[in-house]
Order: structure tokens, then sequence, then C-alpha cells
């Protein structure tokens, strides 16, 4: 490993030649005095200010307190949910650090909801929407406070896009810090290592009288040790990983347990890290360039990560103004291979990953391979290429991380599908383990819940194509994640039998034969809407497509006869969600139609 002092010797210098001994408060329009503080100077210096410096007293600043970088640290502890109930003490580490590298920090949170908790239920069409809520709640503060810089740190799969988003909206110095990934789970007596994937696929099983009512008891009990994020290559896990890749946190930040030394010292330095973007001028929009974003999907591909990437990359894409395409996967997929050796389609956990050294030297493979863009800028102000430069080999032993020209998938396993029952595009993740085509006849259902019972019941066999609508971003609302079915169907064990399509998405924990993110979706109209019982599907991806083998005529009159349904909402949050969301196609947005 590096040394970590070097984190501090910045190179990134010329924006901060450029500029003038003042700038330009962008929200305010008002010249500032201190670039180290362009914002929190507006909230502060003056006598007119005296208000808003004795709001502050109380809660622990002095009158040189004034004088220093606001720093914010927006923490998203909660004990809702273990992926974040730690966090509140990597908060305070951030607070630390801050205030030791010369500013003053202040702790503010944001919400989390648990996606493990709620999966399955009507509580899960509140997920996604929990993006946008964390993102909007992030910025409000950060805007209204007049923090000059802030660090997110952020543990379960929506408050990281979320911090990402807010991120890149503010566009002020700022570093993302991963919560850290979960201990493996044990049972006594038992060499399996688990995790929370582990009770859903058990539900199967004990449907399918595979496991007795002791075993179901003991990997319930067991599977989720502590603190830290869900243990395989999932979305959080996937996401650190993309977070990482596009320069936004510090090196490992996304390969530590979440309990660890490293992951404090993450902390620490990620908010000295915001001081010296502050003193180069290095902003968030200076790294998240298009070639940041073609890396960060490079190394998802590479570690066999999560569909729900696709969709949280276009929205941070979007918010830093960058055009990314659902297309864009498929060109850069065509070349970059599946490697890693990780669950939910493979045999190892994170935590496995992190003590042979995390991401790291994969992504030195992948740089030295000509596949990531050595030249882009990381919030340390190294480019990349500078970044990995003095990181070692994975271990001669290691089988996690196969080499380059021993993949597991010689190209990626986030497969764009069109076709006409996906003419927007849909996402599939195909490992190739699974097969590359599927052709089966359609069990339609307008909801998970009753599709889950199918599978529990046995009513669904060998050969079925499952049709979840009517549960997309605008339909659910919220977009839902089918891991209990999909885990179901592994219990069962159908993995290899069945296909599963959905205009919802998919946990990272999901694996099998499934394509999501189907669009346009059922609500709006889409073909999938017009699937009937007994329809042949056929999912090909070497030809990257999927199509419902009805004839165009009979679709157009299925068409003429189809009804839009009433909101499932018509108040709260819910229904703001769905009458501002985009499709899925677009990174089911909330604010397309502004002009950024």
């Amino acid at each position: 490993m590096r040394d970590s002092r070097r984190l501090f010797n910045l190179k990134f210098q010329p924006l901060a030649e450029t500029r003038p001994n003042w700038q330009i408060n962008p929200q305010m329009n008002k010249k500032v005095s201190d670039p180290l503080r362009p914002f929190s100077s507006i909230l502060f210096d003056g006598d007119e200010r005296a208000a808003a410096r004795a709001m502050l007293y109380p809660v622990g600043f002095t009158a040189e307190d004034f004088k220093k970088p606001l720093i914010g640290v927006a923490s998203t502890w909660s004990d809702v949910t273990p992926c974040n109930m730690h966090i509140d003490k990597l908060a305070r580490e951030a607070e630390g650090g801050a205030n030791k590298a010369g500013g003053k920090a202040i702790i503010f949170n944001t919400i989390t909801i648990s996606d493990g908790i709620s999966m399955g239920t009507e509580g899960m069409k509140y997920s996604l929407v929990s993006r946008e809520v964390i993102a909007d709640s992030i910025e409000t503060v950060v805007g209204c406070a007049g923090m000059d810089g802030f660090v997110a740190i952020g543990g379960c799969d929506k408050n990281m896009p979320g911090s990402m988003i807010a991120i890149a909206r503010m566009n002020r110095a700022s570093v993302f810090v991963y919560g850290g990934t979960i201990l493996p789970g044990c049972i006594t007596g038992d060499t399996r290592k688990l995790d929370v994937v582990s009770v859903f696929e058990a539900i199967g099983a004990h449907a399918n009288q595979k496991i007795t009512d002791a075993e179901f008891q003991a990997v319930e009990q067991c599977a989720i040790p502590g603190p830290g994020s869900c243990g395989g290559m999932y979305t959080a896990n996937t996401m650190a990983s993309a977070i990482e890749a596009l320069g936004m946190s510090l090196p490992n930040s996304s390969a530590q347990n979440a309990v660890s030394p490293a992951k404090l010292d993450d902390c620490r330095r990620a908010s000295a890290c915001v001081i010296n973007m502050l003193k180069t001028g290095l902003r968030p929009r200076d790294i998240l360039t298009k070639k940041a974003f073609e890396n960060a999907i490079t190394v998802v591909i590479a570690l066999g990560g999560s569909t729900n990437a696709v969709l949280h990359l276009l929205a941070i894409a979007h918010a830093a103004k960058v055009k990314l395409s659902i297309d864009d996967f498929t060109r850069v997929g065509k070349r970059v291979p599946v490697l890693a050796d990780l669950k939910p389609s493979g045999k190892h956990l994170m935590s496995e990953l992190i003590a042979i050294g995390g991401i790291r030297p994969l992504m030195k493979t992948l740089l030295d391979a000509g596949l990531l863009h050595g030249d882009v800028l990381t919030v340390t102000g190294e480019t990349m290429a500078e970044s990995l430069a003095g990181v070692k080999p994975y271990p001669a032993y290691q089988t996690i991380i196969r080499p380059l020209d021993q993949p597991i998938k010689k190209d990626s396993h986030l497969v764009i599908l069109r076709g006409n029952l996906a003419v927007e595009g849909a996402v599939a993740k195909i490992t190739g383990k699974e097969g590359l085509k599927f052709t089966g006849r359609a069990r339609v259902f307008n909801s998970e819940e009753l599709a889950m019972t199918a599978i529990l019941d046995g009513t669904i066999v060998k050969g079925d194509v499952i049709v979840i609508r009517y549960e997309g971003p605008r339909g659910g609302p919220g977009m839902r994640e089918m891991l209990s079915p999909t885990s179901a169907i592994m219990g069962k064990g159908l993995g290899k039998d069945v296909a599963l399509i959905t205009d919802g998405r998919f946990s990272g924990g999901s694996h099998g034969f499934v394509v999501g993110h189907i669009t346009p979706e059922a609500y709006v109209g889409g073909t999938i809407a017009l699937i009937k019982n007994g329809d042949a599907i056929t999912i090909d991806a070497e030809k990257r497509q999927l199509n419902l083998e009805v004839p165009a005529a009979e679709l157009k009159k299925r068409k003429l006869a189809w009804k839009a349904p009433k909101p499932r909402y018509t108040r709260g949050v819910l229904a703001k969600y769905a009458s501002h969301v985009t499709s899925a196609s677009l990174g089911a947005v909330t604010d397309a139609d502004l002009k950024l």
C-alpha cells in the first residue's frame, strides 16, 4: 500500500493558479474574499450576520471557527439497518479529521431505508424513491447552511448513489466514504459463509423441503453478524467500487470492512482531502467526466456487479451533466471481461476480496491492459494512473479474481437487450452460467406478491418465463427489486430452468436468467403490458434481443384493447415520485424536465 501521506501532496494546480483571489458565489452572485470559504463567508462574515453566528455558538462553535472552511459531514446513520448502524461513529471520525485539517465540521443526517427488510413487501416501493429524498436532503442542508465542502458517508444501496447525485449537483469540494462491508455469518459446525442472500434462498429451500425447520432458523439467526453492507458483490459493494473507479473516494475506500481501523482512517483522511480540494480548486465535475464513467462501468463489469449500477450511474451522470446512455454499457461491455468469482453468481464474499488487496490490484490490471483511462483525475489530485502506480498484484494463490486471459465471461454480464418487448431497452444480468439464450412460455403476474405465491406453491415449472409487470418506476411506483422471487427460484432448484422478466429491477443479490428495467414499462403501455399467459418469449444474450413471439397484428389488437390502470397512490411521496420520475432507461431521475 502506498504511503497515505502522499494523498495530501496534491498535484492538481491549474484551476487554483488561474482563479483570482476572489470567486463568485454561484448561488448568491456575490464576490467572496476567501477562496477557502466561498459559501460560509457569505453566511457568517460581517456585523449583519451576527444572528447567524449566534445560532452556532450553542452547538460548539468558537469565534475562531467562523474563519475556517465549513465542512459538512452527511451521515446516513440509523438503527433501521445493520448497513448503517455504525455510521455515527464514522461521522465522528470524519468530523475530527476536518477539524484537525483546519476546517470546522458540522454533522447532519439524512434518511436511510432497508431493502433487505422491506424486500417483497409494499414497503420496498419506497426504496428507489429514497435515493431522490437522500440527494435532495443533502443538497438542501449543504445549500442552506453555506457549507464550503462536505463528506458523505453511505452504507446501503440508495444512500450511496443518493450521496453521489448530491455531490454532482452541488459541485462543491466533496468526497464519498463507503461505510464498509459486513463480515460473513456462520453456523457452528457449518463451513458455509452466510449473508443476507443465504436467508432469501433458504426460504425457497425450506418451501421445497430441502432444509429442516431447525436449519432454516439457524440461517435466519446467524446470517447477519453485525454492522456493514451486504457481503457479496451486491448493489452496495458494486456502487462503492464504482464510486472509487469514478475517482470520488479515497483509494481502498470501497474495500474495507465496516468495523476496522482502516475504515476509521478512511473517514479522517476523506475530510482532510476535502480541505485540500478547497485549496487546489478541484471540484467533483472536474473528476466526473465521460471517461470516469467509462472507468466505473469497466470496474463494475470486471467485478460481476449489480444491474442497479446501470440505473445509478445514469442518474449520477445526469446530475454531473455528463451524457451517458444505456448504449454506453454495451459499447464498453464488448471489450471488458468478467473476472471476479464473487457472490451472488460466484463463491466468494467481499471480505475475502478485501483480505487479498481489494479492487485496486484488479484496477491496475485493467489499466495496464488499456481498459481503464489513466488520465482522469481523482479526489486526491492524482490521476488514476498515478494513484495505481504502486499497487502490487494479488497473491499467486488467490482464486477470487481471474487472470485476463482466463475470464469467467469474455464480455459483460450486464447485457442491454432490445426488441419488441424492450423498445427502449432492458437490462439482463447474464454471467454465462445460466446459458445465453432462453425461450419459454409466459406466466404473467401483475405484482411481485402474486408471482412469489406461484413460485412457492409449485405453479411455476421448468420452461416458464415469469413476467412480473406494473412494477416500474411509475407503475409500482418505485421499481421494486425482485430478490424474493429470484431467490425463491434458486431455493426451489429452478435457477437454470426458468427465466424472470420485469419492468421492475433486481437486487444485486439476484442471479439466474433474469431481465429487468424493461422499457417502456407496463404502466405506460409498453409491450410487457400486452403479454398473455402461454405466449412465447425469447431472451437472446448473444443477439442482445428480448422478443415476444406474437405477430405484430395481434399486438396491435391487444394494444387497442389495453386500458391504463389507475394510479396506485394519489397522495404522498409515492404519488409525487410517480408524477415526476422518468423511464428506467434514463436512470429513473426526477428532474429530467429541468434545464440543468
